[in-house]
């Protein structure tokens, strides 16, 4: 007998849905106490009138409380989303590590066997040979947060696939970054997609590539995104940010929205510049914020 996989709940839509219902529960109450209220004389309906405005808030009072915890609710399925995305780069890049702790012994054994035979100058050979992928590995371990690594290693592998340069130019570790590390890959992850995207469109282009900066002032954390695909137009720029913009057929309109909330909320932001050469956004976090310091 053939059985049919479970519906995934859709928490979000769950609790979008919940904030329309509640607010038309209350919308309705009090629709009918003013109604009742201005309907006629109000002496001799005192009674009725007391009793539809004692109803209209006990339900608008838990219509309240019932939108309140919808809310929480979709805050919490989204800090789910992120923890799972976090966890999932994690484990991309604890593969990736094994694999490359695999690549790093047989090197080792080539690299002794030459020695054992004197041939010291196709061992030297060799060496330069491997020397590049191992550099690009240590290059992505450079933050203090090992998720964010994570995302990076898992980030560059797949622009890598695509025929797409992840270069990185990371002068900061950023330790005590005031933002909790799956939040922090919520925002690199949506615009190196959103770059990666925007080169795929140009397949062709030779050089095709993406630069991931990240820094620090005295003040303040500081990043950068920026690829050398086509400009984005100047009158899409002003409305790039706003939920459910997007440009895409497939696409949600929900990526830089999303980026541009969490930074607010640490009291960071993030501007865009976009050119016939490159097109960058660049976000900041100030080391002193409202939220708590990440664990």
């Amino acid at each position: 007998m053939n059985r049919s996989a479970p519906t995934k709940l859709n928490v979000r839509k769950a609790a979008r849905f919940a904030v329309i219902i509640n607010a038309m529960q209350i919308a309705a109450m009090v629709t009918v106490f003013l109604y009742a209220l201005f309907r006629g004389p109000v002496q001799g309906r005192l009674v009725e009138i007391s009793a539809i405005g004692a109803a209209m808030l006990i339900v608008s009072w838990g219509a309240v409380l019932d939108i309140r915890e919808a809310l929480n609710a979709g805050k919490i399925a989204d800090q789910a989303q992120m923890l799972e995305e976090a966890y999932g780069q994690l484990e991309a890049l604890n593969g990736t590590l094994r694999r490359q702790r695999h690549d790093f012994m047989n090197h080792l054994q080539v690299v002794f066997s030459l020695l054992e035979l004197n041939d010291s100058a196709e061992a030297m050979k060799y060496v330069e040979s491997v020397y590049g992928d191992i550099k690009k590995t240590g290059s992505v371990l450079k933050t203090a947060l090992p998720s964010v690594n994570a995302l990076i290693a898992a980030k560059r592998q797949d622009c890598e696939e695509r025929g797409i340069s992840l270069e990185l130019n990371i002068a900061s570790g950023w330790q005590a970054l005031p933002v909790p590390g799956w939040e922090m890959c919520r925002v690199l992850g949506n615009l190196i997609d959103n770059a990666r995207d925007a080169l795929e469109e140009d397949a062709a282009k030779p050089g095709r590539r993406i630069v991931l900066s990240i820094d620090e002032t005295p003040g303040t954390y500081s990043f950068r995104v920026a690829n050398n695909g086509p400009a984005i137009p100047q009158q899409l720029q002003r409305s790039i940010f706003q939920m459910g913009f997007t440009t895409k057929s497939d696409g949600h309109g929900s990526g830089l929205a999303i980026v541009e909330e969490i930074l607010k909320r640490y009291g960071g932001g993030i501007h865009l510049e976009s050119g016939e050469d490159e097109t960058a956004f660049s976000g900041y976090i100030p080391k002193k914020t409202l939220e708590s310091p990440a664990e």
